[in-house]
């Protein structure tokens, strides 16, 4: 059942609908065929099944239409193990660099804390000083090497 307002927008449509069927009497033919060739071919898009429109491509995540269901899958090649050994090459890259990072970040840690250990082996500091919770800022700060 239509609400009032949706039956105020259908009588709005049908004035639209009916304004540019009559200012469409006034157009030239060649006009006129071109909107009747465009308005058929928008039917024709508009009716093609989702499953027809989504398919693409073979190697890519499809979205196939089976029994009103929509389900993701590969497309055509099952067996390929070729594209698999390819589609590896990236996640593989990835972890290299990952190693690569948390090896400097490693070896940064290890820097900072021998430059501590040197520092604590190399002084006299009162007690109070290994307690402090800037200590390695201050060794950071009072380095000769800086």
């Amino acid at each position: 059942m239509n609400s009032p307002s949706q039956t105020a927008v259908d009588a709005y449509a049908l004035r639209v609908t009916a304004r540019l069927t009559h200012a469409t009497e006034e157009l030239p033919y060649d006009i006129t065929e071109r909107l009747r060739a465009a308005r058929m071919q928008a039917l024709d898009k508009r009716k093609k099944p989702m499953a027809q429109a989504v398919c693409r491509a073979e190697t890519a995540t499809v979205l196939v239409g089976a029994g009103g269901a929509a389900v993701l899958g590969r497309g055509g090649d099952e067996g390929n193990w070729w594209r698999a050994l390819v589609s590896a090459v990236p996640v593989a890259a990835l972890l290299v660099g990952l190693f690569f990072v948390n090896m400097a970040q490693d070896q940064t840690v290890a820097a900072e804390i021998a430059e501590v250990d040197a520092a604590l082996l190399t002084d006299d500091l009162p007690p109070s000083a290994y307690a402090d919770p800037g200590f390695l800022q201050f060794i950071k700060t009072s380095s000769p090497g800086q």
